[in-house]
């Protein structure tokens, strides 16, 4: 595994070669954004991405000014949204204790934008991003020190090539095909990609409008169709379900160990709003990372696999927010399978359909050697 050692000067000018003058804003959700005031948040215990935004980040940027030449660097905390990718509120509140409208009076006059937030604000900054043109990392939700110092003390550059090989190597196939096995049940999913391009998240964000995934290494598709089912392990209580879906969405769960009000609290929501029950999102990890227990670097482990429902448009889908009855439910769910996630589930293989011939990508949660050699 690579040895590296994180490097704030290093990883700014990679991701983002910044230009002289330009502006910087670090973005935390807490239950009071009031307490933001004075930095008045660290004097509680609980808050390890919100203390590595506020003192790694935005106090680091502070202290490479001569590296890093920023006209400004900015500090502001906002209400958690309570879902992954739901939009943002409309204020925000600085380190002054002044509450400032998000949109007119602060990113317009933001160059970078830097999230370390509870959830995921990916898909509500890059429809702000491609409209301004301001770019950033937003995904850096969960940042602990084991993500601090393997997968954001890599070289991006070479995080960007390696997902290039990868993506190169499945571009273009016709489907996926993952097997299961959850306490002695199978499950087939089929993902239809229709020969699309594969996208790649890789970190580098150098262009005005572009927003980028940190840590970052992985591949990924906006299905075109999917059928067959999956198990799920709920993070609520850990109850194991088989969830069938049927052209692309979910449809129905069977319960395989835990509590039935789980599985049909989630079906509710399902029959409530089937959007949500969309399959949004397939996704490989393209790096050899330490497992973080946390999704948003977890995912990007090489042999692990992640399937998504919910809302898409931020992939390049056309699923947002107004195709939701409920606003509140446009969230982006990944669904990540990995051996210390969910032991429970045996990934026994995942397959590659591509002119006319089968690939194995990877079994048992191991990459095969097909990928090794075009990943590594």
């Amino acid at each position: 595994m690579e040895n590296s050692k994180f490097d704030l000067v290093r990883l700014m000018t990679t991701v983002f070669q910044p230009k002289a003058g330009e502006r910087v804003g670090v973005f935390i959700d807490l239950e009071d954004p009031q307490t933001v005031h004075n930095a008045g948040f660290l004097a509680a215990a609980n808050h390890g991405t919100r203390r590595i935004a506020y003192e790694v980040f935005y106090r680091g940027l502070l202290e490479k000014k001569r590296e890093l030449p920023f006209a400004s660097v900015e500090f502001y905390a906002y209400e958690p949204t309570g879902g992954s990718n739901l939009d943002l509120p409309e204020t925000v509140v600085d380190l002054n204790g002044k509450t400032r409208r998000l949109v007119e009076d602060v990113l317009s006059h933001l160059n970078i934008v830097l999230y370390l937030s509870t959830y995921s604000a990916t898909a509500p900054i890059t429809a702000l991003a491609k409209r301004m043109g301001f770019r950033g990392a937003t995904t850096m939700h969960g940042c602990n020190e084991t993500i601090l110092n393997t997968g954001l003390a890599r070289d991006y550059a070479e995080v960007s090539a390696k997902a290039e090989r990868f993506r190169q190597a499945l571009t273009r196939c016709d489907k996926v095909v993952i097997e299961f096995e959850t306490l002695g049940h199978k499950h087939q999913l089929t993902l239809e990609l229709g020969g699309q391009e594969a996208q790649k998240s890789h970190g580098l964000c150098r262009t005005p409008g572009e927003i980028a995934n940190l840590p970052a290494g992985e591949i990924y598709w906006v299905p075109t169709g999917a059928q067959g089912e999956f198990p799920l392990k709920f993070k609520e209580d850990g109850t194991l379900a088989s969830m069938e879906v049927g052209n692309l969405r979910v449809r129905n769960a069977i319960l395989l160990r835990g509590k039935a009000a789980t599985v049909q609290q989630a079906l509710a929501l399902v029959k409530e709003d089937p959007a949500t029950g969309e399959l949004g999102e397939l996704g490989l990890g393209t790096q050899v990372l330490p497992f973080a227990g946390a999704d948003i670097q977890d995912e990007k482990v090489l042999g692990t696999v992640h399937v998504a429902t919910g809302r898409d448009d931020h992939l390049g889908g056309n699923l947002d927010p107004s195709k939701f009855k409920d606003k509140r439910h446009a969230t982006h769910e990944d669904i990540l399978f990995s051996p210390h996630k969910t032991p429970e589930i045996r990934l026994r293989h995942v397959v590659m359909h591509k002119d006319g011939k089968e690939v194995l990508l990877i079994q048992d949660y191991e990459p095969t050697e097909f990928v090794k050699q075009v990943a590594l």
